[in-house]
């Protein structure tokens, strides 16, 4: 089966200045220890090259808290790598974006989780969070570095999505990812606040609707529900799914966790994805191809005849998967069911 790495978010620090409350990694801010120093650093993106040309997405915590993140950055760059980041925004300066520019940097990522600044200040944990990042992204586009808009949903913030993606608009973005809450780190501690399965389904139903309304790229993450939705509404309007975007905005498969993408910690662990915590190897005690090609966790999520009731019948597994992450949370296994899907498979189980 094909594996194309495609895309590696590596965690270059856990150190945040902000708090927010669905925080994967419950980053704090302060110095962290055995954090991979620059000359790790620039092995493990060699290593990575061994296997592929994947997008790097230079990671959190806060990657610009990293004193060498923009020497990272270059040596990416140097070796062939498609290098982007996912600064919070509060941090970004006229300097630093330069730095970031001549480094290579090809996009970043900035989250808004409010369309203002009570909802996203109480999200992300610190007051002036929105006005900051605001200011941050005016500077990246003054500068023409391309940016977008990323959006973790909640209930908190459901019903102002339509005004994140106006928003989004009049920023200069040019993409919208939506991030559906997967309860891991501190968003164990908000799981109240994840949409259900009905409001899952019909979010992503409206952002499939928004595709012929706006110039933004859309992409939906942690949400593979919408790659099913993406085929039936194709299909019963008679269009063709486009997979006409690449990079970062490619229309690919749902979950991607173990196939196309992978993680690595601050410490050099490698996850199948960052909210699906278990360890499938340390770029310390090997080789990261090692890893890549024969974990075991990893092959068992690229093999989808392992995936268990619901979703092993699913004829949409192949372009959805469910979430493995959100599946391991609820149950303690990665190939259960995803457990915030409404859809029943045409096939049904003995």
């Amino acid at each position: 089966m094909n594996h194309t790495l495609r895309l590696v978010a590596w965690e270059t620090t856990r150190r945040c200045n902000l708090a927010c409350k669905h925080c994967r990694a419950v980053a704090e801010d302060h110095p962290y220890e055995n954090e991979l120093d620059t000359k790790e650093a620039f092995a493990l993106l060699d290593q990575i090259r061994e296997v592929g040309t994947p997008i790097i997405i230079l990671t959190g915590g806060e990657p610009l808290l990293r004193e060498d993140i923009f020497d990272i950055a270059a040596y990416g760059t140097k070796i062939g790598l498609r290098m982007v980041m996912a600064p919070n925004g509060t941090l970004l300066t006229e300097e630093n974006v330069q730095k970031l520019k001549d480094s290579g940097i090809k996009r970043i990522s900035v989250s808004l989780d409010g369309a203002d600044a009570s909802t996203h200040d109480n999200f992300r944990g610190l007051a002036n969070a929105f006005d900051d990042a605001l200011r941050g992204i005016a500077i990246a586009r003054e500068a023409g570095l391309e940016f977008q808009i990323n959006t973790t949903i909640t209930k908190t913030n459901l019903d102002e999505i339509p005004k994140i993606l106006k928003l989004a608009e009049e920023l200069g973005a040019v993409a919208l990812h939506i991030f559906l809450l997967v309860p891991t780190g501190r968003g164990k501690y908000i799981v109240d606040s994840a949409i259900d399965a009905e409001e899952y389904e019909q979010t992503l139903n409206w952002f499939y609707d928004q595709q012929d309304k706006t110039s933004l790229q859309l992409k939906a993450t942690c949400a593979p529900h919408y790659y099913r939705i993406l085929r039936q509404r194709a299909h019963a309007e008679g269009k063709k799914v486009s997979f006409a975007s690449h990079g970062l905005d490619a229309v690919t498969r749902g979950c991607l966790a173990g196939t196309g993408f992978c993680f690595i910690s601050h410490v050099g662990r490698v996850q199948t994805c960052g909210f699906l915590d278990v360890t499938c190897g340390d770029i310390r005690q090997q080789s990261f191809a090692d890893v890549w090609e024969k974990s075991p966790v990893f092959n068992e999520l690229r093999d989808f005849s392992k995936l268990e009731d619901k979703c092993g019948i699913c004829e949409y597994k192949q372009v959805c998967g469910g979430c493995r992450a959100r599946a391991y949370e609820a149950t303690g296994s990665y190939l259960a069911e995803e457990p915030l899907c409404s859809y029943q498979p045409r096939k049904k189980s003995c």
